[in-house]
């Protein structure tokens, strides 16, 4: 419990802080460049179930131990990243957010062509426009979601490979 604990929140602070770092560096904290942090409570929920084998050294953790540990991790890791990115939202303000949606309207615009071609392009089209995330607590459910998929989905079959 407490190797995941810990594994979540060092994941999570490092989430909040990627984001701190793209808004510090006059990148869009909310774009794409954002997705990147994504992949750290996968690589947390693993180093979480590492972390715990040398706790069971002869036998191993076992199943349930090594995936619930991963589980645990990715879950407090996308917890704090949530909780980080509504609070960077709602300190920063309405206007990186209108701004953010501007710049997204623009790309999706300059693909429209791509989305047509496609069998249900402007279906497709309209649902990526309608899904934006408008407001914090979109983004903070964006961000919960992506990263708890990912690490969840990482957690299991790294523990089963973990377990011994």
């Amino acid at each position: 419990m407490r190797t995941a604990l810990v594994c979540g929140a060092i994941t999570g602070a490092l989430c909040v802080a990627w984001v701190l770092f793209l808004y510090v560096s006059d990148n869009n904290p909310y774009g794409p460049k954002r997705t990147l942090s994504d992949f750290f409570p996968p690589i947390a929920a693993i180093a979480s179930q590492l972390l715990l084998r040398r706790y069971y050294v002869p036998k191993g953790p076992g199943l349930g131990k090594s995936v619930g540990t991963g589980v645990l991790t990715a879950v407090v890791a996308a917890l704090l990243a949530a909780l980080g990115l509504y609070t960077f939202s709602r300190l920063t303000g309405p206007g990186l957010i209108e701004q953010h949606l501007a710049e997204a309207r623009h790309m999706l615009e300059a693909s429209k062509a791509m989305y047509l071609k496609q069998a249900n392009g402007p279906q497709q089209y309209e649902a990526t426009l309608r899904n934006l995330a408008t407001n914090a607590v979109g983004f903070a459910q964006d961000e919960f979601t992506k990263k708890l998929l990912l690490g969840v989905v990482m957690s299991i079959p790294g523990g089963v490979f973990l377990r011994k």
